[in-house]
C-alpha cells in the first residue's frame, strides 16, 4: 500500500494507491516480452540473450522459427489501472530449463496472465498447471498472430478445460489490447476475493 500526498492546499486529497504484483507467463515464443514491453508505462527491464545454435539443440524453435533472442530471468513492466490501482508486471521466462524461477517469481503475485498462442496451444498447459496447484488466479489471453488460425473463445476454454477462467483476444504489440487483458485479470482477482470473505462470513 502506498500514500501519496497532495500539497498544501491543494483541492486534490490524498490517494491511497494499491500497488499489485502481477505475473506474465507462457511457453517460449507466446508474446510474454512484447506485452510486457506495449503495455508499461515506463521502459521495460528485459534480460533477453540471443539464442545461440547451441541452445537450438536444447529449446524447440517449433512454430517461432524465426526467433532470435529468448528471456533467461524475467521481464519488468509498471502500467497505472487507475489512480488508485498500480500493476507491477514481471513477465517469466518460457523455456523449460528456466522454470524454476517460476517459484520466486510467483511469490507474493495476486493473479497471473497466461498467454496462449494456438498454433501451439500445448505450451501453455505448464502455466495453467502451475498456477491451478498454487491457487492464483489467471486469466487467458489469447495472443492473436498474424497467419493463425482463429478459434472462439468458448473453443480455446474447452481446449484448455479451464472452467470459470476469462480468455480474452489480444494482440501483445497493442497497448489498448493488453490493457483489456490486464484489466480482465484484474476484475477477476477482485471477483475471486469478494466470494472468498462471502463464503468465509456465511461459515
Amino acid at each position: 500500500m502506498v500514500y501519496v500526498s497532495s500539497e498544501p492546499g491543494s483541492p486534490v486529497p490524498d490517494l491511497q494507491v494499491t500497488a499489485v504484483k502481477m505475473l506474465v507467463a507462457g511457453g517460449f515464443g507466446v508474446g510474454k516480452t512484447t506485452l510486457v514491453g506495449s503495455v508499461s508505462e515506463i521502459p521495460p527491464l528485459r534480460t533477453e540473450e540471443l539464442l545461440t545454435e547451441l541452445s537450438r539443440d536444447v529449446d524447440s524453435l517449433a512454430g517461432v522459427e524465426a526467433k532470435t533472442t529468448t528471456t533467461v530471468a524475467l521481464d519488468f513492466g509498471r502500467i497505472t489501472i487507475s489512480p488508485q490501482l498500480v500493476l507491477y508486471l514481471f513477465g517469466t521466462p518460457g523455456q523449460d530449463r528456466f522454470w524454476f524461477m517460476w517459484n520466486e517469481l510467483s511469490a507474493g503475485a495476486l493473479g497471473a496472465v497466461v498467454l496462449a498462442d494456438t498454433r501451439r496451444l500445448d505450451t501453455c498447459f505448464p502455466a495453467v498447471d502451475f498456477f491451478e496447484r498454487r491457487g492464483i488466479p489467471f486469466v487467458i489471453g489469447v495472443n492473436c498472430f498474424d497467419g493463425s488460425q482463429q478459434y472462439d473463445i468458448d473453443e480455446v476454454r474447452e481446449a484448455l478445460d479451464v472452467e470459470g477462467v476469462p480468455v480474452v483476444l489480444c494482440d501483445a504489440r497493442l497497448r489498448e489490447s493488453c490493457k483489456q487483458v490486464l484489466i480482465a485479470l484484474t476484475e477477476h482477482v477482485i471477483k475471486l476475493a469478494v466470494r472468498r470473505q462471502q463464503s468465509s462470513a456465511s461459515s
